[in-house]
């Protein structure tokens, strides 16, 4: 009976470890976009499915050129994945910490959705859709942006109104803020280039 227990233990020991190799392989490709944003700011990436939530919101900050200046959260049904914070008691907030949590684990198919939140005074709202997960590439180097459309707004802009009013402002020279809009904004800004090149340069710093 002993030797029985043993040789089911070491199979399903080498199945679990053919499942978690199996995992470990596979790519997810995501498509990021901006929410009401008109016309849509998005992006197309593809990251390995054993990343973590925390991974992912590093990767984001990259794709979308974010500074990494303010807070973020992803939700996923009506769990709130972040980094914990002492003060989520008091404002009655269960947050889950996105660090212990894999991409695989709360998207784990093909057209899964959720939202990844950045800054919570400007409201940046992301909506995240599974497009496919694939087997790895040897020969590509992951995370990597395959496209994406439309400069990311600056940020402390004042969220998508506040970006609409800034587009607005450095539009038209006779605007009273278009001197001032430009000079913030470094001089110039092109709200449809988006850098691909640079993306992925930054991205292989990253990994």
């Amino acid at each position: 009976m002993s030797d029985k227990i043993v040789r089911i233990s070491e199979r399903t020991s080498a199945t679990r470890k053919r499942t978690t190799g199996r995992q470990t392989d596979l790519i997810w490709q995501l498509k990021v976009t901006l929410t009401r944003t008109k016309p849509p700011i998005w992006r197309r990436i593809q990251v390995p499915g054993s990343i973590s939530l925390y991974d992912l919101h590093e990767i984001l900050q990259v794709v979308m050129r974010w500074q990494s200046y303010h807070l973020y959260e992803f939700q996923v049904g009506e769990t709130i994945y972040s980094d914990p914070d002492p003060e989520d008691a008091f404002f009655e907030r269960e947050v889950t910490n996105a660090r212990r949590v894999k991409l695989s684990q709360v998207a784990p198919e093909a057209n899964a959705k959720f939202r990844y939140l950045y800054d919570f005074g400007d409201s940046w709202e992301h909506l995240i859709v599974v497009e496919k997960i694939l087997p790895r590439d040897p020969e590509t180097q992951y995370p990597i942006c395959l496209k994406g459309v439309r400069a990311t707004p600056p940020e402390d802009c004042g969220g998508v109104w506040g970006y609409e009013e800034f587009l607005a402002a450095i539009a038209d020279p006779e605007h009273e803020e278009h001197e001032s809009m430009l000079e913030w904004a470094g001089g110039a800004w092109d709200p449809e280039k988006f850098d691909l090149a640079a993306v992925n340069a930054a991205l292989r710093r990253l990994s």
